[in-house]
């Protein structure tokens, strides 16, 4: 089962893409900031899930989205991990132009569909 990390401080918004993901039999971990995301993907549990892609919302506490992304891109098991960028503010897509590990940037407020269909799209090219 393909897994997917969620990553916003807005709970509801979690919530929605959890259920969507869900619909969609995909395995959903969330992470409320990019502290928290960060931590969870660099444990040494040996149980720990990595997944095939992340959500990742951009202006969060404790740790925004940028800073997070930067960070997985300095962890070879982790670089490579698609990432979908959620965000309401347009301009900042500037500030990931040179990431090879951004598929998609998605706008906020969202399209359900359209969010599953690139969720879908990211996991297959990941394979």
């Amino acid at each position: 089962m393909s897994k997917v990390m969620i990553v916003d401080d807005e709970k509801d918004v979690v919530y929605l893409i959890k259920v969507l993901m869900e619909r969609e039999k995909l395995e959903v971990l969330e992470a409320y900031n990019g502290l928290e995301a960060y931590n969870r993907l660099t444990s040494t549990d040996p149980g720990k899930i990595i997944p095939d892609v992340i959500i990742l919302d951009i202006m969060m506490p404790e740790m925004d989205g940028y800073t997070l992304q930067s960070k997985l891109q300095e962890i070879d098991e982790l670089r490579d991990i698609p990432i979908v960028i959620l965000t309401a503010k347009g301009q900042m897509k500037d500030l990931f132009e040179l990431s090879s590990n951004i598929f998609a940037f998605v706008d906020k407020p969202f399209e359900p569909k359209s969010l599953v269909k690139i969720v879908k799209d990211a996991i297959v090219s990941k394979k």
